[in-house]
Formats: C-alpha cells, structure tokens, sequence
C-alpha cells in the first residue's frame, strides 16, 4: 500500500483543547493538498471550516466528547446543531458507565438517535476500548451494529489509551455487515497505520500521518 492509498483512509485530526483557527485551518490546507478522507475538528469551528474547505474536505466533528456522560438529548443537540453547521460525518462518545451497568437498551437506544439526527450523514461510535473488558468490546460490536451505525471507532485519545492491533482484529471478527472500522490514538508511523488498514480498519484518526508525509518531504525523499 502507497502513501497515497493511506492517506485515503485518514481523518486528518486537531482535537486539542488548545486548537485555535489558524490552526485548524492548516489542517484543512493539508487535508486538501494531501486528499486524506477528512478532517475531524472541534464542533466550535464547524461552520468556519465547511466555509473555508468550501466543499473540497469532509469535515467530521466529535459528539458527547470526550468523556460520553452527557444526557441523550444533549448529544442530540450537539448533532443537529453540526449538521446544520455544515459536518458531514460525526463521531459520538458512548455513556461508558451505561455499558458497564449492561444498560444495553439505553446504549443502542442512544445510537439510534444520533443516526437518526445524522440522516445521511456518517456517524461513527467510539466506543474507548481502553476502559472495556473483551467481552464489553464485544457487546458493542454487536449493539453498534444493531443500531445502524456506520462505524465502530476504538478511542477519543483522552482516556489514556488508543487503538491498538488487538482490538481492531477483534472488531473485524464481531462486527456486523455494513459496520466499518476506525482506529484512533496514537497511530505514529506509517507502518502502523498499514497494519490496523491490513487487520481491517477503513478509517485512521490521526495528526501523524500527514506530519510525517510532510517531514520526508523536506527531507528530500
């Protein structure tokens, strides 16, 4: 696999709580000159940025981020008020506590919400593997797939952990028909992400990638 088939798969990523605009708009510029999948951002620069790509980059923002407790209809909210402010695809936290509770019904009920609020638009479940049980990862391929989900997502990237091989191999073997992978967190090399791509991943969240594209670059490879 290319550099360029990678970077077909990468939603180019600024998810910090320090991003200004200047720098979510290098973001954009790289994401268009480099034509990854995406670019995931804060809600708060939603509308600048749909204005500014003008059509060019899908823009993906985060719901319910990162911790995932807030109430159903909240997320809802933060939903409907990205898509109207031109998002295209949308990465929602789940209530991590309902799972462990086997809040199952609450969880999917949940899901199935924010697709509806989506529509036609991507909505990808992070599910944060890294405080789950096998068997908790599991059940959420299963419920994701139930709800209509587009994608199962392994991590926020705050939680202390991130995508590992593991987990995304065991997404492949319990995910339903239909149902699409993102790995996210701290995917640092390109070899990395041609591996989680290989074990079944279709979307990478990641800051790296186009980093290291841009180091070689100018390193004259």
């Amino acid at each position: 696999m290319n550099v360029k088939e990678i970077l077909q798969h990468v939603d180019h990523t600024l998810l910090l709580q320090t991003a200004t605009w200047e720098e979510i708009r290098q973001i954009c510029d790289d994401a268009i000159k480099y034509q990854t999948a995406s670019i995931c951002i804060p809600p708060a620069y939603v509308r600048q940025a749909s204005e500014y790509v003008q059509g060019k980059m899908a823009v993906c923002t985060v719901i319910g981020f990162p911790n995932g407790y807030m109430t159903t209809k909240t997320k809802e909210f933060e939903t409907k008020d990205a898509i109207a402010n031109g998002a295209d695809e949308i990465d929602m936290v789940i209530n991590v506590g309902w799972l462990k509770d086997k809040k199952y019904d609450l969880v999917e009920e949940e899901i199935r919400i924010l697709k509806a609020a989506c529509k036609d638009k991507i909505l990808k479940v992070i599910i944060e593997t890294c405080l789950l049980t096998q068997e908790e990862k599991k059940k959420m391929c299963e419920i994701v797939t139930k709800a209509g989900a587009d994608y199962i997502k392994t991590s926020t990237g705050f939680a202390g952990g991130g995508a590992t091989f593991e987990d995304v191999k065991l997404f492949a073997e319990n995910v339903g028909e239909g149902v699409k992978i993102k790995a996210a967190g701290g995917i640092s090399s390109m070899e990395d992400a041609e591996q989680f791509l290989s074990l079944g991943a279709d979307r990478l969240g990641t800051s790296r990638i186009i980093k290291i594209v841009k180091k070689e670059e100018s390193s004259g490879y």
